[in-house]
């Protein structure tokens, strides 16, 4: 395709992952792909970005519907993005839709369609080819594929391998270099080098790995930048004499805060200051302030198990404190606020569990080997995970037993609670992974509700007459 050259080709690439809105990084990043550009001068450089640009837990994101990312992203001057399951799933597709109505980069990603249409929303491509410096590349890119939530939002999640293999067998014959964007984990990005031909190169994320030089498998290169704009990473690619490009550089450069792009830094104060206000709205007023413990019963936590259980219409809902940052001051309540005290973009779910595992759960939610435990992921923005509260049950329990053995007795309804039994219960997606409180994700058919997170059921909850007196009545009583 190339031809006889008298002087090979190259061209750099730079990329970024997982920034989740850490937007004091980004004008740094800005800064620090200005001066790579100016170093270049004249030579080819494509930038792209692997996803999980967003993150709902900053106000930023929060209070412009991911309008403050987009920004930032045309102008740090993208030329291609992917979609990681922060903007995929904690967005509606409207939202999404809106938000990169004003992007100027592509968007790619092959793995994720329409229900309705069998083709990727009208804002995504499978593919794109662009030009740079007479070098022809084809892009592709895949997301995590969380099936179950994606048909909630009317998407089909596709096995990203087979989606994958089909775009590179399209577009290596008609290109120089193949690039995959990968939101899929560095697991999956190994096994897709190991499996697939035709990729010059995996740019990955999502599992926030840092690989500081590229991973050659075969003659593919896999790379990825960490997490949260702590580095950029930079390739550069050399043609070589029969023709196919190569990576002959690889690393990933640390972002030096001290340095700031003046632009990027006005935008961001000027959207810090729309979220602000967007988010001042008062949602609802308290008569009292509401205390929080991650050790025992409390109120606020009361008042989120509340709020799971009336929002899943079930009998039984189990909540972790750790979702919740800081007690419910008295007066006006904010959504920024109720953003602020909930930032995790969590949903509720519907699971049937046996009453043994909801008794292993509270008992477990009794020790500080659980409740004191730090969480990462799976959409947790806490620091440790807390106790359980509960909504529907009364637990009798003795601290002076040994553990596994202090509860006494569990109520429902009255009765005492049966060990074989199924149960409807309302908790959080988040257990169903297998974390924190592990045996309920052994519950049975779930059932996820998107796209409201656990702020805006609380939001709820503070609406209904009555919620805060039942928020301070006692679910967990000490035996005498």
């Amino acid at each position: 395709m190339q031809g006889n050259q008298p002087k090979s080709k190259s061209i750099t690439i730079l990329h970024t992952n997982d920034i989740h809105s850490h937007f004091e990084k980004v004008s740094s990043i800005a800064a620090f792909i200005a001066s790579e550009r100016d170093a270049e001068g004249e030579g080819p450089l494509l930038l792209v970005d692997i996803g999980d640009h967003m993150d709902r837990t900053a106000m930023e994101t929060e209070g412009t519907m991911g309008g403050a990312n987009v920004d930032i992203l045309n102008l740090t001057g993208y030329d291609v993005i992917t979609i990681g399951n922060n903007e995929g799933l904690t967005l509606t597709p409207e939202d999404l839709s809106s938000a990169y109505a004003g992007l100027l980069a592509q968007v790619v990603c092959c793995n994720i369609i329409e229900e309705a249409t069998d083709a990727p929303p009208h804002w995504m491509k499978k593919h794109t080819i662009i030009e740079k410096g007479n070098i022809k590349i084809g892009i592709t890119g895949a997301t995590a594929p969380f099936a179950a939530f994606y048909e909630l939002m009317g998407l089909k999640a596709l096995e990203p391998e087979a989606a994958i293999k089909r775009e590179v067998e399209e577009l290596r014959p008609q290109v120089d270099i193949v690039i995959v964007l990968s939101h899929l984990g560095l697991a999956t990005d190994q096994r897709l080098a190991e499996h697939l031909q035709g990729i010059d190169v995996i740019l990955g994320g999502h599992t926030h790995h840092l690989l500081e030089e590229p991973l050659l498998i075969g003659n593919t290169a896999v790379c990825a930048a960490g997490k949260f704009g702590s580095y950029v990473g930079k390739i550069r690619m050399e043609q070589q004499p029969d023709g196919s490009f190569r990576v002959t550089e690889g690393s990933c450069v640390p972002v030096d805060t001290n340095i700031l792009d003046e632009i990027v830094s006005g935008a961001l104060e000027g959207h810090r200051m729309h979220a602000a206000e967007a988010l001042s709205e008062t949602v609802a007023v308290t008569d009292r302030t509401l205390p929080l413990s991650y050790t025992e019963e409390s109120p606020f936590g009361n008042l989120l198990a509340q709020a799971v259980r009336r929002y899943t219409k079930t009998d039984i809902s189990i909540v972790n404190t750790g979702q919740l940052l800081g007690e419910l001051p008295q007066g006006g309540i904010s959504a920024g606020m109720l953003h602020m005290l909930c930032p995790s973009p969590i949903n509720a779910c519907v699971v049937k569990l046996k009453g043994q595992d909801i008794r292993h759960s509270l008992e477990q939610s009794l020790l500080s080997e659980f409740w004191s435990r730090e969480i990462r992921g799976f959409g947790f923005r806490g620091e440790i995970l807390g106790n359980l509260a509960v909504d529907g049950l009364q637990v009798l329990y003795d601290v002076g037993r040994i553990p596994y053995d202090r509860i006494v007795q569990i109520s429902f309804m009255g009765e005492p609670l049966e060990d074989e039994q199924e149960y409807e219960v309302g908790t959080l997606d988040m257990f169903t992974f297998g974390i924190g409180y592990e045996r309920i994700a052994l519950g049975q058919s779930p059932k996820f509700m998107l796209p409201d997170f656990l702020r805006d059921l609380l939001r709820l909850e503070l609406q209904h007459p009555g919620s805060l007196d039942q928020s301070e009545q006692c679910r967990w009583e000490i035996s005498h």
